[in-house]
């Protein structure tokens, strides 16, 4: 398995001036790109699926889903669950269902208010669209963290809908790192589901004697960005360290990926985590940062407009305000990474690939930008 620091790997920043309304062109490493605000004045938007008629549907944190229409931001989608706003809690991130030309089913997470605060919680919904306004209907939730606090940080929440159908999603530790450890307990864990919400029966826990049935991997700390990889056929997630640490792994079934018994950063503090950077029964990352970057978003690069980024990843830095591409070779492996837009947009919550093979980003701000990247 390959593991490389950032500060071991060649990367190139791109300095550059914030972004005006009209396009601006960035020189990268391979090519040029342009980019573009194909919306702006969202409320620290979150996540973005593509509706088949080309508009966007888009979460913003403080509770309101919404859809974009060729730069024109919709009234508030109606009928969306009570989500409980506050720190890094809200409405968060939103996927189509295979079948959604067809039946129109979403699925989308939230931070759910109940009983002890709110956790992660993910449901399933029809989006239905009028001439003068927009609706869920058949709202359900499907999984519901199991344990609720008052913290306000690391509720993960990213989904991923893998080629079978089953559904991932991310579960943050919530703030409270041995919950992660805890294989009765959502936090820290990445969970795996059918579309209706009940267990496969391929789950490494689905029979429930050693652990909650959802449960796929545990060890997690707070994964705020996750991708199906068609290079090598599996879930990827990029998740937040502490000071240092971020991470890409990959998860599988029944590991442990070590939060907060191993870690490549340090605790706030300055003090060691855990037992360090390794040890017995817990995996290691495929890719670690330190200094953190606070990653956002991921995405594998799959389209025709980039041919020179096909099978790269594409990392969404929130402290850094950049897009971090990794390169990899055409068996997955890591071979180094570019900082890409340092400073010229904003904190990037989110990137997602168009069927046109264009990258769109979403920028976690009170007056959020949505940006396209295209070739120059």
């Amino acid at each position: 398995m390959n593991r490389m620091s950032m500060l071991a790997t060649g990367f190139t920043l791109m300095l550059c001036a914030p972004l005006p309304l009209a396009a601006a062109d960035f020189k990268t490493e391979k090519l040029s790109v342009a980019a573009e605000i194909a919306a702006e004045g969202l409320q620290h938007p979150w996540g973005l699926a593509f509706l088949p008629d080309g508009a966007l549907l888009v979460t913003e944190r403080t509770g309101q889903m919404r859809i974009v229409t060729k730069g024109s931001i919709s009234d508030p989608v109606a009928n969306v669950p009570a989500v409980a706003v506050a720190g890094q809690g809200g409405l968060l991130d939103v996927v189509l269902a295979p079948g959604f030309p067809e039946n129109g089913t979403i699925y989308f997470t939230f931070s759910e208010p109940g009983k002890g605060g709110a956790g992660t919680a993910l449901a399933s919904a029809t989006l239905v669209r009028g001439e003068n306004s927009n609706r869920l209907e058949n709202v359900k939730v499907l999984v519901s963290m199991n344990r609720k606090t008052t913290k306000g940080q690391h509720f993960g929440s990213r989904i991923v809908v893998a080629p079978d159908g089953k559904l991932f999603v991310t579960m943050g530790e919530r703030g409270e790192q041995d919950r992660a450890q805890d294989l009765r307990d959502h936090a820290g864990s990445v969970l795996r589901i059918n579309a209706d919400g009940s267990i496969p029966a391929d789950n490494p826990y689905a029979d429930g004697k050693k652990g909650l049935a959802e449960i796929w991997s545990k060890g997690h700390r707070n994964p705020q960005g996750a991708a199906w990889d068609p290079v090598t056929q599996s879930l990827l997630v990029v998740e937040h360290g502490a000071r240092g640490g971020d991470e890409i792994n990959q998860p599988q079934a029944g590991k442990n990926y070590g939060w907060p018994v191993i870690s490549y950063g340090k605790h706030y503090s300055g003090q060691t985590i855990g037992k360090g950077t390794s040890a017995p029964g817990y995996e290691q990352p495929l890719f670690y940062w330190d200094p953190s970057i606070a990653p956002s978003g991921l995405a594998v690069y799959q389209g025709a407009m980039f041919p020179e980024w096909q099978g790269d990843l594409l990392v969404g830095s929130l402290k850094f305000e950049l897009l971090s591409r990794l390169d990899r070779d055409a068996k997955g492996a890591f071979s180094g990474e570019e900082r890409m837009f340092d400073g010229a947009f904003g904190r990037i919550r989110d990137v997602r690939i168009a069927s046109d093979g264009s990258v769109y980003l979403l920028t976690d701000e009170a007056n959020g930008k949505i940006i396209r990247l295209t070739r120059a």
